[in-house]
């Protein structure tokens, strides 16, 4: 995981103020984290994930912003560092791009699309629950789904005691046995594709994110990446020309 950092160490270097002045800023509670307002200033934050605001201004790194689309191959964690030693998303990206971070996860045997960033602001609003970003995968299941299984997926199903929100579900083909699937969601649940399919009996033996939002994957290869146009950036909130 990223190094955590005083909140009042992060502001210094962002450049809002002194870490004495940065300390009373939050005393002062004119400061919040991911919404909720802080007003310790030992509090400790994650650079480029979590977001910060001053008397509701975003604070922005000093750094460039950085916007990254991987292709996420199966068998990589979505972390920047694995205690049991597995290979991360990480070790597929070149050390020049500097300080970044995962947007959310994909599973170890998932693949697709993933993004990458050090703008915190841009992380939050991609995955907090209130702005219900979408995200479309291509599903394999075994076995055929009925139309009651299609309805139950597309209006929810039963969580952990919490019903997932309607989902657009599209049978892209059928084979013998099996059964490939469009889904898109608009929650990010752990594992909810997998758990939503199996709960109306499906197992899934394949799952790769297709698009989040209005960027999708298209035809970049497994592990390979790119920047984000400035277009992909702003159609996800973002705002590629920011000063920081």
């Amino acid at each position: 995981m990223p190094e955590p950092m005083r909140l009042q160490k992060y502001l210094a270097q962002c450049g809002i103020a002194s870490r004495r002045a940065a300390e009373e800023l939050i005393a002062l509670g004119r400061v919040t984290v991911n919404g909720k307002v802080i007003c310790t200033a030992g509090e400790k934050i994650i650079p480029g994930r979590d977001m910060v605001t001053v008397d509701g201004k975003p604070v922005r790194s000093a750094e460039k912003p950085v916007y990254i689309m991987l292709n996420k191959p199966r068998g990589y964690v979505t972390t920047v560092r694995d205690e049991q030693g597995r290979k991360t998303v990480m070790d597929l990206l070149p050390a020049e791009l500097g300080r970044i971070y995962p947007v959310g996860r994909l599973d170890f045997d998932t693949e697709g699309l993933l993004l990458l960033t050090n703008d915190g602001n841009f992380t939050h609003r991609l995955t907090h629950p209130s702005h219900e970003i979408s995200k479309t995968y291509l599903v394999k299941i075994l076995g055929l789904p009925s139309p009651e299984a299609l309805k139950a997926l597309r209006t929810g199903v039963m969580l952990e005691g919490r019903k997932t929100h309607p989902a657009e579900v599209l049978v892209k083909h059928r084979e013998i046995g099996s059964a490939v699937l469009v889904i898109t969601i608009h929650e990010g649940r752990n594992r909810q594709v997998r758990k939503m399919c199996a709960a109306v009996g499906h197992k899934v033996v394949f799952l790769r994110r297709i698009a989040e939002g209005s960027v999708r994957l298209g035809d970049l290869p497994i592990g390979a990446w790119r920047h984000l146009t400035a277009d992909e950036v702003t159609g996800l909130g973002g705002n590629p020309h920011a000063d920081n």
